[in-house]
């Protein structure tokens, strides 16, 4: 269905602008942990206030009720007030933040020279993305291990809760990031996979995938709560209450561990390193997808000269200006395919609809009418053009009602190069910045 490859490339596009602010983020992050003292460790900085307090064990303990009612941490005000530089209301969009802005013009201009020659160059460059975060990784899990109160966190992440399986955002958060993390339904995969050869086995590399994927996950949750029990058991107060998830993970609570630890430079930038490469994986096999899609579409215009190098860089600079709106203030088989798949989504979309609330960024700070307007119309913009373009394929498709039907939900007829069996020599993928040599056709011809 090309609606669905339209709605996934325009879902790919709207993910290349907002994911890469992340690592914008944790550029930033990297480039104070240079500095002789963590900024967020104290609160001697400009961005501190008067409510910033250094929460330890001893001063909980000791002196927990002459804290002000709207006490926060330097790392929180490190957050708020440094990087997102938040405004009192949405409403307020203030000035764009130049430092964050020229953070994200670095990674950007990171992923165009890295991804600009096509899958050749992105595949030299994931070596070293692909591998490093697992060596950092490890390195964290080692460290980890060692600190005071390790086991305790890695008690707490291991020990389920069994009362959270009746609440079904628990099941919506689980099914999100399964789909993003394994790249459900975006083509990503689907255009990568398209270099390989045409006989490999795909079943093969999913359940690799999907293996590989689980268990860095799960080892990695090792390396977290190890320094979260750490973290607890420095301020004296439970687990529960330093855990978070989200942005609040990799930029709150982590950081604060971290200011806690010996050598906090060193571990600080071997977390923001693991975090940039990781990004910067993720935002290679969007790009990479996209560039792809379009290429195939109108391969005889974007393989010629340069001009693939220059759509990607069309591409990077409009998602570059578009993102700074955001540093502003602000059998099996066969079953799980026919049955389980469908009744998954539909349960989570289900699910989704039936306990929806609007958005709250903070306790405090609930996201305006407008801003979830926007949100909803970024949302419909790619799911709608399924349906727009079934109305259209069944407008267009000859034949009665009843016979449209059939045909458009009928697969479609295999090719002849389909066959196994065929002795036509494979033919690796061109080059992207190269033209098609000799038509396919000749090649067919040859061997009849």
């Amino acid at each position: 269905c090309a609606g669905l490859g339209y709605a996934s490339q325009l879902i790919i596009l709207h993910g290349c602008v907002y994911y890469i602010v992340i690592l914008a983020w944790a550029v930033f992050y990297l480039s104070y942990s240079f500095q002789a003292v963590l900024p967020w460790s104290h609160c001697n900085n400009t961005w501190n206030t008067e409510a910033c307090v250094v929460f330890t064990h001893h001063n909980q303990t000791a002196n927990g009720s002459s804290f002000p009612a709207n006490a926060t941490s330097p790392v929180m005000e490190f957050w708020e007030r440094e990087v997102l530089k938040l405004s009192d209301n949405l409403d307020e969009l203030g000035p764009i933040s130049w430092k964050l802005a020229l953070c994200l013009a670095i990674v950007w201009l990171v992923c165009y020279f890295c991804i600009w020659k096509g899958v050749k160059s992105t595949g030299k460059v994931v070596y070293l993305t692909a591998t490093f975060p697992y060596v950092m990784l490890f390195v964290l899990l080692v460290r980890g291990a060692t600190l005071p109160g390790a086991t305790q966190g890695i008690i707490y992440y291991l020990k389920p809760n069994h009362t959270r399986l009746a609440d079904p955002q628990v099941w919506m958060d689980a099914g999100t990031q399964i789909f993003f993390s394994y790249g459900i339904c975006l083509g990503s995969l689907t255009a990568l996979g398209s270099y390989n050869k045409y006989n490999n086995d795909c079943y093969k590399d999913s359940f690799l995938l999907c293996l590989l994927n689980s268990t860095t996950s799960f080892l990695a949750g090792f390396a977290i709560f190890s320094v979260l029990g750490f973290m607890a058991e420095e301020q004296g107060v439970d687990i529960a209450t330093v855990a978070e998830s989200g942005p609040g993970l990799a930029f709150i609570a982590y950081p604060r561990a971290v200011a806690m630890m010996p050598l906090p430079q060193l571990w600080a930038v071997c977390f923001f390193l693991m975090i940039i490469m990781l990004g910067l994986d993720t935002q290679f096999v969007s790009l990479e997808a996209l560039m792809t899609s379009v290429t195939d579409l109108y391969p005889h215009l974007i393989r010629r000269g340069r001009h693939r190098e220059l759509l990607l860089l069309f591409v990077c600079m409009v998602c570059f200006l578009v993102g700074l709106v955001m540093v502003t203030p602000e059998q099996s088989d066969s079953l799980c395919w026919k049955y389980l798949t469908p009744l998954v989504c539909t349960g989570t979309f289900v699910f989704s609809l039936v306990c929806w609330a609007p958005l709250r960024l903070s306790k405090d700070l609930v996201a305006p009418g407008w801003a979830t307007a926007l949100g909803w119309i970024l949302a419909l913009s790619s799911v709608s053009l399924l349906p727009i373009w079934a109305i259209y394929a069944l407008a267009t498709t000859p034949g009665t009602l009843a016979q449209r039907f059939h045909r458009l939900c009928s697969p479609s007829e295999p090719s002849s190069l389909g066959d196994h069996n065929s002795t036509l020599p494979y033919r690796s993928a061109l080059p992207m910045t190269e033209k098609q040599k000799e038509p396919i056709t000749n090649i067919i011809q040859d061997h009849m």
